[in-house]
């Protein structure tokens, strides 16, 4: 069956053959695998099953239907949707309702290293419009779990506002987003659609110190070589991040 190369990915890449999709493996794979896993056994859909490994190698992964950004420049309108909104927050918290019982295997091996303790929940670290799937006006769910690991609740959270409120409105003035005056409004939504109890001022403070380390965690693994992390640097990723902490001010006026 043809191998068909998948659109996007900053880190790695996929192909689609027929119904799964095929990326390379790492040492957090197994780990990832359990973790897809228990989702898929409690009943929790927006996520791919895992189904083992090909003969190259290669993590075998079901497809989730629906449209993806990929490298759409203007992203699509339904990523600044109200209604996309309310999805990925109520796919976030069922989410970690899910995964609340799961207890990683022994050894288990993090791509973004951690080690997880009771507490903590194994976050999927990465749901940005990038990793999404969407069809016919609902969210498929989210794809690209390598960076799945032990967070608390919250730093998942941050991540996912910060991509989708946007918290981080620099791309987005790119492409001739302008409504900044919507963006507290958007952020109250989220966290109230996700059963946020804390304030927003303690959220920012949350998605600060999360973004902090996703950009310290790029040039880490840039530092090491790894040439993936060594494009996002060259591109000037992470003092782009520094300033979106930076500019987080102007939620807190």
């Amino acid at each position: 069956m043809a191998e068909v190369r998948l659109s996007g990915g900053n880190v790695g890449g996929a192909v689609r053959v027929g119904d799964t999709v095929r990326r390379a493996a790492g040492p957090w794979t197994p780990a990832v695998h359990a973790l897809l896993q228990h989702l898929a056994d409690n009943g929790f859909t927006g996520a791919p099953r895992p189904l083992g490994f090909d003969e190259q190698g290669r993590e075998v992964l079901t497809f989730l239907p629906g449209e993806t950004v990929g490298g759409r420049r203007p992203r699509p309108g339904w990523v600044r949707a109200d209604d996309t909104l309310d999805q990925v927050a109520r796919w976030l918290r069922d989410c970690h309702q899910a995964v609340a019982g799961f207890v990683p295997p022994p050894g288990a091996v993090w791509r973004g290293g951690g080690s997880w303790t009771r507490g903590l929940i194994v976050g999927h670290n990465d749901t940005s419009p990038d990793n999404a799937a969407w069809q016919a006006g609902q969210l498929t769910g989210f794809f690209d779990w390598d960076f799945a690991g032990p967070v608390p609740p919250g730093w998942d959270l941050a991540f996912a506002a910060f991509s989708w409120v946007p918290l981080d409105t620099r791309p987005y003035l790119a492409e001739g987003f302008t409504d900044l005056e919507a963006l507290p409004r958007r952020l109250s939504r989220f966290l109230a659609t996700y059963g946020w109890a804390a304030t927003t001022s303690e959220f920012l403070e949350v998605v600060a110190a999360r973004i902090t380390a996703h950009a310290d965690g790029i040039r880490d693994l840039a530092a090491t070589g790894d040439q993936a992390f060594v494009r996002l640097a060259d591109q000037g990723v992470p003092q782009f991040l520094d300033q979106a902490v930076a500019d987080l001010a102007q939620f807190k006026r």
